[in-house]
């Protein structure tokens, strides 16, 4: 009958535990990233649809800004809002570099009058 041995383990005990340690690490470490390149790109589709969003706002607000006909008449009660609301995105175009002064002002008269 062979003799067993008790305490430490063997260099065969040692190598494999070792390798279940680093295949674990390895494992974890894969997971983790898979996690954090998900995130990532989460939020750079986040960030795209908002400029998406922001900018087809300022192409509306363009085109009504500049279109020949005027839109349809909102409520009295809403249309203070609805002029300030308006002035202030014909003013961050103008800012933006969108509408040049000249068109600002023609844009800001025609909601004015």
């Amino acid at each position: 009958m062979p003799m067993r041995r008790f305490g430490r383990p063997g260099l065969i005990g040692l190598a494999a535990r070792t390798a279940v340690v680093a295949g674990t690490a390895t494992a974890v470490q894969g997971a983790v990233m898979k996690n954090q390149e998900r995130r990532a790109r989460g939020d750079y589709e986040q960030q795209q649809y908002v400029a998406a969003q922001q900018q087809a706002q300022i192409e509306t607000a363009a085109r009504e800004a500049t279109s020949p006909y005027p839109s349809s008449p909102s409520p009295a009660s809403a249309a203070g809002d609805d002029i300030i609301a308006k002035l202030q995105q014909l003013a961050a175009l103008k800012d933006s570099g969108v509408l040049s002064d000249s068109e600002f002002t023609a844009a800001k008269q025609k909601l004015l009058s």
